[in-house]
């Protein structure tokens, strides 16, 4: 809050960014949340906020100049990133980079740069603009597959197809589903593989770290549990850490990266890539000294991450809420809490219209098996009044 201060450009304001929001304050840093609607989480937490259409190149501009942040740090894929390409050569600080937002902002432009540029292993694919090239692609990737809109996050928009009969309703969920409205989609082919696993990279002053590897369940793509460590051979970690260091040294820049990967036996196959904390890492709240928040903030500050202190095995569970409404209401949180070893976080999202996550449970023990059944004992004992 002084000339010599640092200020921080949050877009995207969700309950990650509020987190990040806490560790940058923690650095006293001024922050500054923006997301299209107002009163979101990191914007509660915030400084300052704005409430802007951030696919408004014009108005992202017009933000940026104003604010003339320090930092500018996207936390969701729905942004202008041509306007955070130019400002970048203005001199800007894009978190990690420009051209990180740029190409994970859909999942063309990553997919492109592992598969054919990198040579890292990933699933079958096609891209499809139209109705047309859709069903193309669906007949050279095969049944079953997966449908994704290019843009979108948690599962918006994505369905697979079993069987030719789905195809139609496959098409008319990703074109309602994406972050920018209808248009192009990706078809990916199913690969056999025993568990997926969320690997929080950090690149930083102090090199490349690993965070333990996050197991996670994911309904429709949106993710319900996670849990750290996820038990890996040695060859498969060392495999993963090698392509998430591959991937992540060709996007460059500082901060934390959720590399998604798909293990078969010892090999690691290549999903998808988030250049900002990852829903997954939700999990490292409780079970490392430096949260994926933390570390995030650390790094884009320029900061060493000397090192990662891991405790011990860890679970978290997202609460999803249904209804349409504008009051939620937790209740017997006495319960939730009850057991050493357990914490929540609400995130304050203002309404509730279909799905929505709305809260994570954390846990930790001594053996995975009692943090993920400690998590779910709590979970079962929330109540949720929808009014």
């Amino acid at each position: 809050m002084t000339p010599s201060g640092k200020k921080a450009l949050l877009l995207g304001s969700g309950e990650l960014g509020k987190e990040v929001a806490i560790e940058l304050q923690r650095y006293g840093v001024k922050v500054v949340a923006c997301d299209k609607y107002a009163n979101a989480p990191a914007m509660q937490v915030a400084h300052s906020s704005r409430v802007f259409n951030m696919l408004d190149g014009e108005k992202l501009l017009e933000v940026i100049k104003e604010e003339n942040p320090d930092h500018i740090i996207p936390e969701v894929e729905a942004i202008a990133t041509p306007v955070l390409m130019e400002v970048e050569k203005q001199g800007y600080n894009v978190t990690p980079t420009a051209k990180a937002a740029w190409l994970t902002m859909n999942r063309e432009g990553i997919r492109r740069l592992a598969a054919e540029e990198l040579g890292i292993p990933t699933s079958p694919y096609r891209f499809a603009n139209t109705r047309e090239e859709f069903m193309q692609a669906v007949e050279e990737i095969g049944l079953p597959c997966v449908v994704k809109p290019v843009m979108s996050s948690s599962g918006h928009g994505q369905s697979t197809i079993k069987t030719e009969a789905d195809i139609e309703a496959a098409w008319k969920e990703a074109q309602e589903g994406g972050r920018a409205g209808a248009g192009r989609v990706i078809v990916e082919g199913f690969v056999s593989f025993d568990y997926e696993i969320t690997l929080l990279t950090v690149r930083s002053v102090s090199g490349t770290t690993f965070c333990e590897p996050i197991g996670h369940i994911q309904v429709n793509g949106d993710y319900r549990e996670s849990w750290q460590p996820q038990p890996m051979s040695q060859q498969a970690i060392e495999e993963a850490r090698a392509i998430a260091k591959k991937i992540t040294d060709a996007l460059g820049g500082y901060g934390i990266f959720g590399v998604e990967l798909f293990i078969k036996d010892d090999h690691v196959i290549f999903s998808e890539v988030s250049p900002r904390p990852h829903d997954t890492g939700m999990v490292t709240m409780i079970s490392q000294d430096l949260s994926e928040f933390g570390l995030h903030a650390r790094a884009l500050l320029g900061l060493p991450v000397p090192a990662i202190r891991f405790y011990g095995p860890s679970c978290s569970r997202a609460v999803v809420v249904e209804g349409d409404t504008k009051e939620v209401e937790f209740d017997n949180l006495e319960q939730v809490m009850a057991e050493p070893g357990v914490q929540m976080r609400i995130f304050g999202k203002p309404e509730v219209k279909g799905h929505r996550r709305m809260a994570v449970i954390l846990a930790t023990a001594d053996t995975l098996e009692e943090a993920r059944a400690k998590a779910i004992r709590a979970q079962n004992a929330l109540k949720i009044n929808i009014k």
